[in-house]
């Protein structure tokens, strides 16, 4: 515009930078054990998450045998998989539900339909009703991840938002673990799996009462123009000799009392195309390396060589939980995209080994190891990079303004890609065969690695307003 004069991003930073360190040189970083608290308030729907997907697994048999549906696949496979499509219709509203009532009502409105939908699974009668009630519990499955992801990254220092985030995957971890545990007894007690179901009824109470107790996102506030209550909560989350610089590097970015006026056709096709390229694309390639297809089916393929379920369940289970934690530590000191691409390279490798043990150089015992090896790598190298990390990038690398709903539509590529992969795994597997449908997956594994390597960049340790002049210095002027 004329009588305006483009200032470059590189000047802008350079500026920025100083202001920053200035104001951090005489303050100090933050504490983490303020906001340590509501994050973990958070990470219990991330636990719930986890704990409904995991809760069918060994409870499957004696719930088809009570409600009189046992040898009919169809209808097992309903049950397992109908909360896939309540997620995806979950998570591509979860955006304008975060946006429109803040983050907190958000967590409140995603353990609802998760009350309602195991309380009608723990006490029907019918497929119907089970069915109904998972559909139910999928809705606040699907809300919770992206909200989760939210509020973590806006109520976190940015020393340990890395840390942080890979909280709400050990979350998710300890659930499914929880819920295989709890539903071992099913086979041996009739009628044990309600209890399983209404197990679930109490961190979900938890969750709705704890949001009442905890901090709403500061940045949600600021961008409603509710600046005084944003720096209330600032206090509450950084401590009070932290809440003007805060508010001064936010309002670098935000606008308080802005218009709620994104569109869809900006997201797709406007200035923030790129960015929304990169999540969802990431999100597709998770799924498409082929990781919930060995969560799902492990046992059958454990059980192939003679290894128990509970057994199989409890190997993968840990290997998953050792993941997250070494994650967790070095998420701050590697950083997002070392631990990208060390892990989908990892699993590329784990995958190599499972064709190895699908071809004609392996037989017997030695089959059985590669096989049962290449499982537990690729769980393990997973949960390192790969589980963790592109939730918490895209919520840190999407702008303020947008962030909410670009989430939305970003998960909902997720389940979507999870739908398929895990309705046509079995058939491509009794279709082409264990050696080449593991070279696809490893081939989008390596196809991960390139994409990474171009396409994300670092953000461990910068602000998330930092972060977000970094990717759109098109609108510095």
């Amino acid at each position: 515009m004329r009588g305006r004069q483009r200032v470059s991003s590189r000047e802008y930073m350079t500026a920025y930078d100083k202001d920053e360190s200035s104001v951090r040189l005489l303050n100090g970083k933050p504490s983490w054990r303020k906001s340590l608290r509501h994050v973990l308030a958070a990470s219990l729907c991330s636990f719930l998450f986890g704990y409904h997907l995991g809760v069918v697994n060994e409870t499957l048999e004696s719930i088809s045998l009570d409600l009189g549906f046992s040898g009919n696949t169809m209808a097992e496979g309903l049950v397992v998989s109908i909360c896939l499509g309540g997620a995806f219709v979950g998570s591509l509203f979860s955006g304008w539900i975060a946006d429109g009532v803040g983050r907190k009502r958000a967590f409140q409105l995603c353990a609802l339909p998760m009350i309602t939908g195991a309380a009608m699974s723990a006490t029907t009668k019918s497929l119907w009703g089970m069915l109904l009630g998972r559909l139910f519990v999928g809705t606040g499955m699907g809300l919770g991840p992206p909200v989760a992801a939210l509020y973590v990254t806006e109520v976190s220092p940015p020393t340990v938002r890395g840390t942080f985030g890979s909280l709400t995957q050990i979350a998710t971890c300890l659930g499914l673990m929880g819920a295989l545990l709890v539903g071992l007894p099913a086979k041996e007690i009739v009628g044990w799996w309600r209890i399983c179901f209404w197990i679930s009824v109490i961190p979900a109470a938890t969750l709705a009462f704890a949001m009442e107790l905890c901090a709403e996102s500061p940045h949600w506030l600021f961008k409603r123009g509710r600046r005084t209550e944003a720096e209330a909560e600032f206090e509450k989350l950084l401590g009070v000799i932290h809440v003007k610089p805060a508010i001064t590097e936010l309002s670098k970015s935000e606008r308080g009392d802005e218009p709620d006026t994104v569109k869809l056709q900006e997201l797709l096709y406007g200035r923030h195309s790129k960015v929304m390229f990169i999540g969802s694309t990431l999100f597709a390639l998770q799924q498409l390396s082929g990781i919930n297809a060995v969560f799902y089916f492990s046992s059958t393929i454990f059980k192939s060589f003679g290894v128990p379920s509970d057994l199989a369940n409890t190997l993968v289970g840990i290997c998953n939980l050792s993941g997250s934690v070494i994650a967790m530590i070095l998420m701050d000191k590697l950083g997002r995209k070392v631990l990208l691409l060390w892990s989908f390279l990892g699993m590329a490798v784990s995958l190599g080994l499972q064709v190895i043990a699908a071809s004609s150089f392996a037989s017997g015992s030695a089959a059985m190891y590669l096989s049962a090896g290449g499982i537990l790598m690729f769980v393990l190298t997973f949960s390192l990079g790969a589980g963790p990390v592109p939730s918490l990038l895209l919520s840190e690398i999407l702008p303020g303004r947008i962030r909410a709903k670009a989430m939305a539509i970003c998960m909902a590529v997720h389940w979507v890609m999870n739908f398929f992969v895990g309705l046509l795994f079995l058939r491509l597997l009794e279709q082409i065969g264990a050696q080449l449908l593991y070279t696809i997956f490893a081939s989008f594994c390596m196809l991960a690695v390139i994409f990474v390597k171009k396409n994300v960049v670092e953000t461990k340790g910068k602000s998330l307003q930092e972060i977000e002049i970094a990717h759109l210095p098109q609108e510095l002027t």
